[in-house]
């Protein structure tokens, strides 16, 4: 049983009442804190107050959508994880949702068993001060990555890095010039199973090229190695 000291909290971001409701229960049985907040301006309202642990961030608001209140929080916190809630499931929606600072997605409807699953694995992983035993800066082409920092470098200009983009990299420059499947990368990075819809690592993976890769459509460093996953090379 969670105690009220090391309880964590989630701020819970839905302006459906039955799932709200649904969700709530469900997390607090879970032993979790909730926080809920029907729509973008109570959300980034309650980030800024309450510094939640975790966010469940529902992409189809009233007022703001959820990239935009992903945006705002990020620049509040840009280390809080975020799960976006999406009913769509166009891929470029859900590259947008990650570049807008989210670091998960889960496509409507869904299990919320695998949502809770998600959670707890997010906790699992910050938990640990490394999920593979690189610990300082390393490079990759002309950019250097902290880990400590959470940032990447390319020249004079810092990029921040999600908690996710970290360890993939970190796995990857591990493993570097070997082939990692996608199946690895989701149990080690995310701590859940593959299924055949979840595109999460490849997502991650267009992502990343953006901010690394000169030529993002014609990669150089993070190679697809077609039928397994990726690798990285310098």
């Amino acid at each position: 049983m969670t105690s009220a000291t090391d309880q964590r909290t989630i701020l819970l971001v839905e302006d459906d009442p039955a799932l709200a409701l649904g969700l709530c229960d469900t997390l607090e049985f879970e032993g979790f804190g909730v926080v809920h907040a029907k729509n973008g301006k109570e959300a980034i309202a309650h980030a800024r107050r309450r510094k939640p642990d975790c966010i469940i961030l529902d992409l189809m608001l009233p007022d703001l959508n959820g990239y935009q209140v992903c945006t705002e929080i990020r620049a509040l916190d840009p280390l809080v994880p975020i799960i976006m809630l999406t009913a769509r499931s166009q891929e470029a929606d859900k590259i947008r949702g990650l570049d807008s600072g989210a670091d998960d997605y889960v496509t409507k409807p869904f299990s919320v068993g695998e949502l809770v699953a998600r959670i707890r694995a997010i906790f699992r992983r910050m938990s640990r001060t490394s999920s593979t035993s690189i610990e300082g800066p390393f490079g990759v082409g002309d950019v250097t990555i902290d880990p400590a920092s959470q940032t990447l470098t390319r020249g004079r200009e810092t990029t921040d890095l999600s908690f996710y983009e970290v360890q993939l990299l970190k796995l990857l420059f591990e493993r570097l010039g070997q082939p990692v499947s996608r199946d690895e990368i989701l149990d080690r990075i995310w701590g859940v199973t593959a299924t055949p819809s979840n595109r999460t690592v490849d997502n991650f993976v267009v992502k990343l090229r953006k901010k690394i890769e000169p030529q993002p459509d014609k990669p150089r460093h993070i190679l697809t190695v077609y039928g397994v996953g990726y690798k990285l090379v310098h």
